[in-house]
């Protein structure tokens, strides 16, 4: 799958804070997730992002 910034993206396990939707702001040989439900940020590399991202809720619109 292509990933861009802007991305709404659902992930297999929920943050701490419940929520499992994620906003993608960087990608490239990492990923930064932003998350929809407390604006907590993470970094991820590229193997781990692609293995836990399951589907793209909501693609970004130019």
């Amino acid at each position: 799958m292509k990933y861009e910034i802007g991305d709404i993206v659902r992930t297999k396990k929920p943050h701490p804070c419940g929520s499992k939707i994620w906003e993608i702001t960087r990608v490239g040989v990492d990923f930064k997730l932003k998350c929809k439900g407390c604006d907590h940020v993470v970094i991820l590399d590229r193997q781990k992002a692609l293995k836990i991202i399951t589907k793209i809720e909501k693609k970004h619109e130019e």
